[in-house]
């Protein structure tokens, strides 16, 4: 089972809203997930996002992969950078 880390859109039409979740790669966009591990909310100026770290790592380091879109919001977040900072200070 391949697990990705990915936004599942909420909220009415032209209101978007996401949820950013750990979901099976064979579900659908806003289908079954497995995990929320928090929001991203594109109408506020600048763009909100609440996120778990904890739980975001936690899935990284278990190997789900992020898409696109929230790699760079982790990137901006900062959870890459301690992602692998972990990742290669444990050898």
């Amino acid at each position: 089972m391949s697990v990705k880390i990915r936004l599942k859109r909420m909220g009415s039409k032209k209101r978007p809203f996401y949820r950013i979740v750990v979901a099976d790669s064979r579900s659908p966009r806003d289908g079954r997930f497995i995990e929320q591990i928090g929001t991203f909310n594109t109408l506020a100026n600048p763009a909100e996002v609440k996120l778990d770290n904890e739980l975001a790592l936690k899935w990284l380091n278990n190997g789900a992969q992020p898409s696109d879109t929230v790699k760079n919001i982790f990137s901006h977040e900062g959870i890459m950078k301690q992602y692998h900072e972990a990742k290669f200070t444990k050898k």
